[in-house]
């Protein structure tokens, strides 16, 4: 491996790493991407917590 490649690999690994940490911490602030739309969600939407008694 040659000194650009490793340059080059070495910002992508930081870039993904930077992401990844703003998604832990905006995970932690309770931000989220979801719209609370669920007929478009393409993911399993979030049930209302249920109280219990």
């Amino acid at each position: 491996m040659n000194l650009g490649t490793f340059l080059i690999l070495l910002v992508v690994v930081a870039v993904v790493g930077l992401v990844i940490r703003g998604m832990v911490k905006d995970k932690r602030a309770g931000k989220s991407s979801c719209g609370g739309d669920c007929s478009h969600c393409g993911s399993v939407c979030h049930a209302p917590k249920k109280t219990q008694k």
